[in-house]
């Protein structure tokens, strides 16, 4: 039966060759589909095992990815890399609100600007993107040296089950680490958003923080939160599949580093488009009146 179906399949091919390299691309296509659903659903059913019995290494990772390790930890860390990017984004949007807002007189709103933005949108972006390149990028360059230098076939050989130990770790130290690593960062998108308001463009301090103060919402700093541990996951997920099946030597860890760096960014902003339409989309709870 099996080799009357490969023949038909045979014919098919020679007579439809362009019909037949469509269907393989389409069905390639979904088996790669699936095999991300299925690691992603393994890694988080084995996320309490991994708890239980690699604390060690838990803990170990999680050290890593907050703070770097050796030099990194100084100058390069994932706390210093993301309250930089968010402290210069804060400090961007405080100068376009302040131009813009100033066309039309009422630069006096830049507060409201910085809290309504940075927290719904910019703090979360790029809190992710910090996220994907540092953390991300190492946990799959990681995992992918450790799979070409066949370090987890011999974890498998030991009886380790690698997945849980490997990748599963991974999620939870990426989750625990997000939530000090984004209070750090949304504080210095503030921080930014001040300094040029207050410090460069001149506009009194007292009036920048009643708008700011008014503006910001406790529920919308919840959410913001509930935002970037969702990235937090997709990212660690997506970044340890890359690396966990990566292949072909040095070379074919780099191509893993950049194919997981571009599929985490198109999720970053994926996961911050449905959560925006599913929070903010039917009521945008915020009133601005004059």
């Amino acid at each position: 039966m099996a080799a009357s179906r490969e023949t038909e399949a045979a014919v098919f091919a020679a007579r439809f060759p362009k019909t037949a390299r469509r269907g393989k691309r389409v069905s390639g296509a979904i088996d790669t589909i699936g095999d991300h659903a299925i690691f992603y659903f393994k890694a988080l059913v084995y996320g309490p095992r991994a708890v239980m019995h690699a604390r060690r290494e838990t803990v170990r990772l999680i050290a890593e990815v907050g703070m770097g390790t050796g030099a990194l930890a100084i100058i390069g860390g994932t706390v210093v890399i993301m309250g930089f990017l968010t402290m210069f984004a804060g400090g961007t949007i405080a100068v376009q609100g302040f131009s813009s807002l100033g066309n039309i007189g009422i630069e006096a709103l830049t507060g409201f600007f910085s809290a309504f933005i940075n927290v719904r949108i910019a703090g979360p972006v790029i809190a992710g993107v910090g996220l994907a390149a540092t953390i991300g990028a190492g946990c799959t360059a990681e995992l992918g040296a450790m799979r070409v230098s066949e370090e987890i076939d011999a974890l498998e050989t030991m009886a380790v089950p690698s997945l849980p130990y490997l990748v599963s770790t991974r999620v939870i130290a990426g989750m625990i680490v997000i939530l000090p690593l984004y209070s750090l960062a949304i504080m210095a998108s503030f921080f930014g958003g001040r300094f040029v308001t207050v410090h460069i463009y001149g506009q009194s301090p007292g009036l920048y923080d009643h708008y700011f103060t008014t503006f910001l919402r406790p529920v919308d700093l919840i959410w913001s939160f509930g935002q970037v541990l969702v990235m937090a996951i997709v990212v660690m997920l997506i970044h340890s599949y890359y690396g966990y099946y990566a292949s072909g030597g040095p070379v074919g860890v780099g191509v893993a580093v950049g194919k997981a760096t571009r599929a985490s960014l198109v999720a970053v902003v994926t996961v911050t488009l449905i959560i925006s339409l599913a929070v903010y989309g039917s009521s945008p709870s915020l009133d601005l009146t004059g």
